[in-house]
Order: C-alpha cells, then sequence, then structure tokens
C-alpha cells in the first residue's frame, strides 16, 4: 500500500516536471507554450496560469495544498536586504501575507548564521490555482522554494534572474549527497525554517535528509518537519500550516514523531521508492468545477 501511494504520487510530480528549478526563462515559456496546445481552454491550469493580478480580496487559503486557490495574496519584493527573487518571468512570487512575513524573517535568521541570502524560487500565482508547468501543490500560497545555491554579492540583473543554475546537491546517478556542493551551513540554514513554528514541512531529496541527520547535534526535534522525497536535490520546500481559524485550508496530518532518521529513511535510501512502476493512462485536466467553490470566485474577482 505505502509503495503504491507513493509511486502515485510520484507520477503527479513526475507530471509536474518540467519547470524544474534549473530551467531558463525560455524553456519555461517553451514548455508552457506547448503545454497550453494540450489543455483545454476551461482546465484550471489554462484559467490561473493566465491571470498575472492577485484577487483583490481578503486574504485566504482555500482548499489543500494541491487542489486549491488563494485569494488576497500578496507578492514578495523581488529583492530584500537578504533574498532575491528567481524566474520572475514566472511569475509565481505570490504567497499568503503569512508566508511572505515568514520568508522575509527567515532570511534575515539565515543572515545571522552565516548565509549570504535567499534565492527564492517559486511561490504561488496571483491567485494560486494549479500550474501549467511545475508543481502539483503551491496552490493555496502556503508554500516556497528556496534554492541551495546562497545569494550572491550584487544585485543580479533579470537576465540572470532567468539563466543562472540551480546546483544539485546530489549525485543523482548514485542517489549520494555531492560532497563537493553541500556544506553544514545549509543543515544550520533548513535547520532554522523548520524551528520556525509556522513551518509544517520541508521537503528535501533523501540523500540531503541524510546528511542532516549526520549533522544534527543537541536538539534533534526540527529534523522531524524535514521529509524526504522525490526531487528537491537543487532547492529544498517549505510549507507552512493553514493560518489560524482558516476554515477553508486544509492542513495536512501532524509529520510523525520522531526526528525522521530511522526506519522511514531507510526505506527511501533503499532500492523500493526507486523502481519504475508501470505507465498510467493519463489523467483527465483539472477543472475549475474539480476546486473548492469558493474558487470560482477567487478567479474571477475585480
Amino acid at each position: 500500500m505505502r509503495r503504491s501511494t507513493l509511486l502515485l504520487a510520484a507520477a503527479v510530480l513526475a507530471a509536474a516536471a518540467p519547470a524544474r528549478a534549473q530551467a531558463t526563462a525560455e524553456e519555461t515559456s517553451a514548455e508552457i507554450a506547448k503545454a497550453r496546445t494540450e489543455l483545454p481552454a476551461d482546465a484550471a491550469k489554462v484559467l490561473f496560469g493566465g491571470v498575472r493580478e492577485p484577487a483583490p480580496l481578503a486574504a485566504r487559503s482555500i482548499g489543500a495544498y494541491s487542489r486549491g486557490c488563494l485569494a488576497g495574496a500578496v507578492a514578495l519584493p523581488v529583492d530584500g536586504a537578504a533574498w532575491q527573487v528567481m524566474r520572475l518571468s514566472r511569475n509565481r512570487n505570490w504567497g499568503h501575507p503569512r508566508l511572505v512575513a515568514f520568508l522575509e524573517r527567515f532570511a534575515e535568521k539565515g543572515r545571522r548564521i552565516g548565509w549570504p541570502g535567499l534565492l527564492v524560487g517559486d511561490m504561488s500565482q496571483p491567485r494560486g490555482g494549479p500550474m501549467i508547468t511545475g508543481h502539483a501543490s503551491h496552490q493555496v500560497g502556503l508554500d516556497a522554494d528556496i534554492w541551495f545555491l546562497s545569494m550572491p554579492t550584487h544585485k543580479m540583473t533579470r537576465p540572470e534572474r532567468e539563466t543562472i543554475s540551480a546546483v544539485s546537491m546530489v549525485k543523482m546517478a548514485t542517489r549520494e549527497i555531492d560532497r563537493s556542493t553541500w556544506t553544514p551551513t545549509r543543515t544550520a540554514l533548513v535547520r532554522q525554517a523548520a524551528l520556525d513554528a509556522e513551518v509544517a514541512r520541508i521537503f528535501v531529496h533523501p540523500a540531503i535528509k541524510k546528511v542532516m541527520c549526520e549533522e544534527a547535534t543537541g536538539d534533534r526535534g526540527w529534523l522531524g518537519k524535514v521529509r524526504p522525497w522525490y526531487g528537491h536535490n537543487y532547492h529544498f520546500h517549505v510549507r507552512l500550516g493553514c493560518p489560524p481559524g482558516a476554515e477553508d485550508c486544509k492542513d495536512q496530518d501532524p509529520v510523525p514523531a520522531g526526528d525522521g532518521c530511522g526506519a522511514d529513511l531507510a526505506w527511501w535510501l533503499g532500492p523500493e521508492p526507486w523502481k519504475p512502476s508501470p505507465p498510467e493512462k493519463p489523467r483527465p485536466p483539472v477543472r475549475l468545477t474539480d476546486l473548492p467553490p469558493a474558487c470560482s470566485q477567487v478567479l474571477v474577482a475585480k
């Protein structure tokens, strides 16, 4: 049961792979154009992916991380004292105000432990919802990808932000940590994120979780929030819990107790998760009617 559930989730993520962190603006644009020709005009991906501005409504995360939308989004400024936003052409630096506030304070905490600054990848679209290319989640304004590559000392130009590639921390052929790119400061950085009370989960490649388990000292409780998952070798994916009192927002179950460095991680490091699965029939695209009813109002709000 566990393998079939994970492989189903992996298939969803694999279908979402094109907007990978290292794809350039030109590559992403081509992928989006191709996807548009293959999707019906009323696909939720097309509808939400075509909106350039947020819904002028009260801030509200609606639905589940992988099936929802976002009202009253705010944009993370593209430049901050301790961060820069990447891949600006995607217009995915939007989030619930709580996510933006988290990123601003997390960037400052990173500076205090010696991290030069954050390179922020995809957050959400202006009104959340499914993306034409990219993620299965990131739909309710509570998810953010942060590159493992640190911010340079200069303010990057737009062309730089569109073309510079993220750097893998993992030797993907062997699924082992790449010691030429990994540093303990990256463990310390993820720890700072995990210690934030609003953070529910942080997704990383299993090899990265393994090295964090090896490097962590003292209180190891924060490691429980760091979850091994497919991909995530170029960046870590921070997910906040639903805001207090947000009745329309659907949280995940809490992470299991413990540091997650035992049997669960051992399974991910073994051969089972990586066995190829038989091909599945293409799933029909998600329509607006498949999302929570309130998302219809979010989509058309002016």
